[in-house]
């Protein structure tokens, strides 16, 4: 799950998450272990769990596995115990890179996210070293539909989104954080499915790669998106 796909290739990330949607959903699923663990398992009082079931319902997941995954994070007998890291670091020519992973051993993750960096040529650095380069935004990105352009932007602006763009055959809406899961639960009702929607760090700048960059700084992103504990990839590549 890159985040903040670019127009020109978000078909073929579509493509790539259906291949791979198993992992997706177990992944997602941990999402909502580390949810229901931190606030309980009602979305009406746990705001974070309702973005991630958003984020879920976004993603296509059905609804009985988010109720049995939030069940089975709330029982008695869970003794499944993750923690959520954030690393940060470098790919080719200075590419800054966010990596959102959850674990149940610190050290064997920080070693395989350090062994991806460097395998493809980055550097894994401190946090706060890049982080300072995005911001946190809700993006949600839809494929041509059935409303029209004009009814498809009133209906998320009156939700609550900030932005509405529409280029090369795809919408993107952006929100605030706190806005991202009102906005979805209103698209939803439209009866509308997304190529992609989340919470992600959006970057303020690009940065361009030559050919044999754009290579490595692709195998980087699919190395590190392969990782069992990775959950999330956010870079400021100007693919």
């Amino acid at each position: 799950m890159s985040g903040h796909s670019k127009w020109h290739n978000i078909q073929a990330k579509k493509g790539k998450a259906d291949a791979a949607r198993g992992k997706i959903f177990t992944k997602l699923g941990r999402e909502l272990l580390i949810a229901v663990k931190q606030g309980g398992p009602d979305p009406a009082g746990n705001s974070k769990l309702k973005d991630v079931i958003a984020k879920c319902k976004a993603n296509n997941m059905p609804n009985d596995t988010i109720n049995n995954a939030i069940k089975k994070a709330s029982g008695a007998g869970s003794s499944e115990n993750y923690e959520e890291m954030t690393y940060e670091g470098y790919g080719p020519n200075g590419v800054a890179v966010i990596v959102n992973a959850s674990t149940d051993n610190k050290n064997r993750t920080a070693a395989d996210v350090r062994h991806v960096f460097s395998k493809a040529g980055g550097s894994l650095g401190t946090n706060g070293c890049v982080s300072y380069m995005f911001e946190k935004k809700g993006i949600i990105v839809r494929a041509e539909c059935s409303l029209s352009e004009d009814d498809l932007m009133m209906i998320a602006i009156e939700a609550g989104a900030e932005d509405f763009v529409a280029e090369e055959e795809v919408y993107q809406i952006t929100t605030a954080p706190s806005d991202f899961t009102a906005v979805t639960e209103e698209l939803t009702k439209n009866n509308l499915t997304f190529l992609e929607a989340g919470v992600q760090m959006v970057p303020s700048t690009y940065v361009a790669l030559d050919e044999k960059g754009a290579e490595k700084m692709q195998r980087l992103i699919d190395n590190l998106e392969d990782l069992d504990d990775v959950l999330e990839v956010f870079h400021n590549w100007e693919e």
